[in-house]
Order: C-alpha cells, then structure tokens, then sequence
C-alpha cells in the first residue's frame, strides 16, 4: 500500500508539473516560437510527431497500469492462468501494424515537408543569397550582390527569402537560428544551401550546433531582420563606413580566436569560393529555384 501511495503521489506531482510548463510563455522556447515560414512548416512536422507518438505511447502506458493491477499476485486474483499460452495473431497484427502505419504517415508528412523547403518560402518575392562560413570560433557572412561582408551578425530584409550557403574554414559545424528554421550542416571543402525567411522584423539568435573546442560555447550570431528600406540603408553605410577585409585580414581572421560583431566594406574576390576550394571543394551544392529564374547548381570551383 505504501508504495502505492508513493507512485500516486509521483505521479501527481509530474502531472502537476507538466500543466505548470504548459501554462509557460512559449518565447522562451524559441523552437516553439517561429518567425518565419520555415520555422511554421518545421513547428507543424513537430507537433504532428508528437500526436503520433502520443497515440502510441499513451495506450501503452495505459495497458502497462492495467496489466500491472490486473493480474498482479494477490490473494483472490480471478485472472486465468495460462502458462502453455503462446502468441496471439491478432495482437501481433495490432503491435505492428499500428507503428507501421504511424511511421508510413510520419514519413510521408515529413518527406512533403522536407521537400517543401528546399524552395523559397515565398515565390513571388527576389530572394537574396548571403554566404555563411563556420571558423574557430566565429562565423562570418558575405554578401555577394553588395560585397559587403560582417561577423558575428547578418542583416536581413524581412519578408524576402534568403538563400543561405554554407561551408566551414574550421571543423565541422552546424548552422543554426531556431526561430527561423532547421540546421544545416557547414563541412570544409563543400557548400550547402539553406532557405530561411524572417515574416517579422526582430533579432534573432543563432548558434553553432555542434562542438568544436574550448570556443564553442561563444559561437553565436545574431540574424537581425529589418525592413528593405532599412536593409538598403545598413549596406550602404557599411559599405562606406567599415574597414577593408583584406587576404591578410581574413588569414588572421581564420585563426582560433573569439571575436565581436565586425562589418568590412569589401572583402577579395572569390573569398567564397577559395574557402570552399583549398578544402577540396569542386562545386557548388545544388541552388535551384532562386525565384528569379536563375541557378547556381553545377559550377565548378575549379576553372
């Protein structure tokens, strides 16, 4: 009886637990609270999970509580016992055809999704690229339509979707801004493509998800969305307010080291592509669908 008591208060206890966390403001779980079409889709194929695996998991807890009071060893107990008992066709039929019909759904939502954000969230709108690249332990954007480059922060219209391309002068990494979307992979000598898009304007927070060294903790970016108006104005006053990224500059850069937000007017041509390049990069990950007709698939680094 006593240990009836305790599980019944435990339980009581977690359940108590799970309406207080229920009840919390969701911005502060900001995976929870996206700002863009990428992070609604992403919230969505969540949130389906869940219900999924909650029309598995609670029947079985449920069946779990029965079949303990049920047919536990006391004194009276009227259940049948049936030590010669075998299988049950029907019950097998049940244990796995439920998981398989639930993972068959599972997988076709999350393929359709998956498929649904290798385009640009919003079509009728010109996407801009900007190009992320993962060091020890910083991370810097380039511009390639301003030639602008910053570190630490990237500036974004609201509204407009961005094609984020990605590679690491560093260890592997791992792109993330959870309001906005998924990670995506930097790796040396290879680029990928991310398509993110902020519906409202804010700074949000970014991070690098995977560990790579003492300065990983410090690995983290701000992706500040503004108005195109004020997008326009913040390149045109880097461009004429911020220092030169020079070769040397970026050799000194790409060494281990913490740094603060940083703007740079220029940067040299071809940045990008020879970060890819002395890696062993050969071509770009395939960038389809720009929105304006256009494509980046196929280049070869090389030439």
């Amino acid at each position: 009886m006593r240990k009836w008591i305790q599980t019944a208060k435990f339980s009581i206890l977690a359940l108590f637990g799970m309406v207080l966390l229920a009840g919390c403001d969701n911005s502060k779980y900001i995976v929870l609270n996206p700002k863009g079409p990428v992070g609604h889709e992403e919230l969505r194929l969540i949130i389906i999970s869940v219900i999924l695996c909650a029309v598995i998991i609670i029947p079985v807890l449920g069946i779990f509580v029965y079949i303990t009071i049920r047919f536990r060893d006391k004194e009276g107990n009227k259940a049948p016992y049936q030590p010669e008992w075998a299988d049950s066709k029907v019950l097998e039929i049940i244990w796995w055809g439920i998981p398989i019909v639930i993972i068959a759904i599972l997988g076709v939502f999350t393929a359709k999704t998956t498929l649904n954000l290798t385009k640009p969230p919003v079509q009728n709108v010109k996407p801009i690229v900007v190009q992320v690249t993962s060091m020890d332990w910083k991370w810097m954007f380039t511009y390639p339509d301003k030639k602008i480059a910053t570190v630490n922060y990237a500036e974004i219209p609201a509204g407009v979707p961005v094609q984020f391309i990605l590679t690491s002068d560093a260890p592997m990494n791992s792109f993330w801004v959870p309001q906005l979307g998924g990670q995506e992979y930097t790796m040396p000598g290879m680029s990928m493509g991310l398509w993110l898009q902020a519906d409202k304007v804010g700074t949000y927070f970014g991070a690098g998800a995977n560990f790579t060294g003492k300065g990983f903790a410090h690995m983290q970016f701000k992706v500040k969305a503004v108005s195109q108006a004020d997008f326009n104005k913040w390149a045109d006053s880097v461009k004429k307010g911020s220092p030169v990224l020079t070769k040397a500059g970026y050799t000194k850069l790409e060494k281990p080291s913490l740094e603060k937000e940083l703007s740079f007017s220029s940067y040299p041509n071809g940045l990008f592509e020879n970060i890819v390049n002395k890696n062993g990069g050969k071509y770009y990950h395939h960038m389809s669908n720009m929105g304006d007709g256009s494509s980046m698939s196929g280049m070869d680094m090389k030439k």
